[in-house]
C-alpha cells in the first residue's frame, strides 16, 4: 500500500509564484566577507549630488506620512522633461512600476515578452502575476526588433525592453523603437525601461518619451538609483497615457516614496550640473575602459558596446569569466559574474573611478597573459 502524501504544514503558494527565482543583487564583499570596491551594482561612482545630500536634513519628520502623491516631485520631473505631472506615477524604485505594469495588464493565460539577456526582473514580473514569460532571441547579445515582434502572439499583453539594456549595455536607436511600437497591436503595452536613460547622450535619445506622450499603449520608466546616486532611497517614476497612469496609481503601494526620498529626489532634479558631470565622467571612462579591454581581443576578451554605466565583457579565450571574477576579488574589486543569467562567460563591470578602471584593465591584461 502506497504511503499517504505528507500533509502540508501551511498554505501552498500558487505554482507560478513557486517558479520564480528570486532577484540576485550585486555583491559588495568577497566570499570571505572582506569588503571590496563595489563595481557590481551600477551605482554612481561619484556618489550623491551635494544638493540631494543637503536636502536629506530638511525632510519631513519621520513620524509623519510622506505626501502620497509626490506632488512637488512629480511637478519637478514634469518641468524637466516637459511632461504633464498628471501623467507621472512614482514608485519604490522603477522595479515596483515594472511589476505593476505586468500585474495591471497580464495574468494567467497571458504572455509577457522580453529579449534574451534582458533585465531579470521582467521574468519575475511576468511570473508574479501568473503570465507566461516569452523570451525573444537576441542579436549578438543585444535587443532585436524582429525577434521581439515575431514572439508576439494573440496572448501577448506586455512587451518589456530595457534601453540601454541591462546586463548587456546594448541600445536600440529611435527608429527601431518606433518600428517596434508601430508593429505591436494597440492592446499590447510596450514598456521601455530607461533606468540608464540619463547616460545616453541627448542626440542619441530613443524617442520613447514622445511615444508615451502620443500613444495609449506605451509606458516609460526611469529611476533615481543610477545617475542621480539615490539607489538607497528607492525612487522610480513612469510616464504614459492618462489611463495607464491611473491604473498604476490604483495598485501601487500607498506612501510608496518616503519623505526623505522625495526631498532628496526633488533636490537632485534641481542639480542637473551633477547629472551632467556624472554623464561626462561615465562617457569618458567607459570609452577608455572599452579601448583598453578591446586591445585584449587576441586573448579572447570582448567588451560589448554599451550606452550605460557598465560594460559587459565576454571571455572567449583561455581566461574564464569565473577566474577573472576571482582574480579581481583578490585584487580588491567585486564585479558581477552572471551564470544565473545565462552568461557564465561574462562579467558586467560598473564604470567607476578612473584609477579603478585602469587597475582593473591592467589586472585583466595580466591574468589574460598568464592564463594557461
Amino acid at each position: 500500500m502506497a504511503d499517504a502524501p505528507t500533509p502540508s504544514r501551511g498554505p501552498v503558494p500558487k505554482p507560478w509564484i513557486s517558479a520564480i527565482h528570486a532577484y540576485v543583487p550585486g555583491k559588495s564583499a568577497g566570499r570571505d566577507g572582506r569588503p571590496l570596491i563595489k563595481l557590481s551594482a551600477n551605482e554612481n561612482p561619484l556618489g550623491t549630488g551635494p544638493k540631494a545630500l543637503a536636502a536629506k536634513a530638511d525632510a519631513a519628520a519621520p513620524s509623519l506620512y510622506p505626501d502620497p502623491e509626490c506632488k512637488a516631485l512629480r511637478a519637478a520631473i514634469g518641468e524637466l522633461h516637459g511632461i504633464d505631472p498628471a501623467r507621472i506615477v512614482m514608485g519604490t524604485g522603477s522595479d515596483e512600476l515594472l511589476n505593476l505594469a505586468a500585474q495591471a495588464y497580464a495574468g494567467p493565460g497571458d504572455e509577457v515578452v522580453y529579449v534574451h539577456y534582458g533585465f531579470s526582473v521582467y521574468d519575475i514580473a511576468a511570473r508574479r502575476c501568473g503570465a507566461a514569460p516569452v523570451v525573444a532571441p537576441d542579436a549578438d547579445y543585444g535587443s532585436d526588433v524582429d525577434t521581439l515582434l515575431a514572439s508576439v502572439t494573440e496572448r501577448t499583453r506586455v512587451v518589456f525592453i530595457a534601453n540601454p539594456n541591462n546586463p548587456t549595455g546594448s541600445f536600440l536607436p529611435k527608429g527601431d523603437i518606433a518600428r517596434l511600437h508601430a508593429n505591436l497591436p494597440r492592446d499590447v503595452l510596450l514598456v521601455v525601461d530607461q533606468a540608464y536613460g540619463e547616460y545616453v547622450l541627448p542626440e542619441d535619445e530613443d524617442g520613447a518619451m514622445a511615444l508615451a506622450a502620443a500613444h495609449g499603449n506605451v509606458l516609460v520608466t526611469r529611476t533615481f538609483s543610477k545617475i542621480y546616486g539615490l539607489a538607497g532611497e528607492r525612487i522610480g517614476w513612469a510616464t504614459g497615457d492618462a489611463p495607464i497612469i491611473e491604473t498604476l496609481n490604483r495598485i501601487r503601494g500607498p506612501f510608496n516614496v518616503s519623505s526623505t526620498g522625495q526631498a532628496m529626489a526633488l533636490a537632485a532634479v534641481a542639480d542637473q550640473h551633477f547629472v551632467e558631470h556624472s554623464q561626462r565622467h561615465n562617457t569618458a571612462e567607459r570609452a577608455r575602459f572599452v579601448s583598453a579591454i578591446g586591445a585584449l581581443g587576441n586573448h579572447g576578451l570582448r567588451p560589448l558596446p554599451s550606452q550605460a554605466n557598465f560594460v559587459l565583457i565576454l571571455f572567449e579565450g583561455a581566461l574564464t569569466a569565473e577566474a577573472a571574477y576571482e582574480g579581481l576579488a583578490e585584487r580588491g574589486y567585486i564585479v558581477r559574474w552572471l551564470p544565473n543569467q545565462g552568461l557564465p562567460h561574462g562579467l558586467r563591470i560598473t564604470i567607476g573611478a578612473a584609477e579603478h578602471m585602469d587597475d582593473i584593465a591592467r589586472s585583466l591584461r595580466e591574468m589574460a597573459e598568464s592564463a594557461p
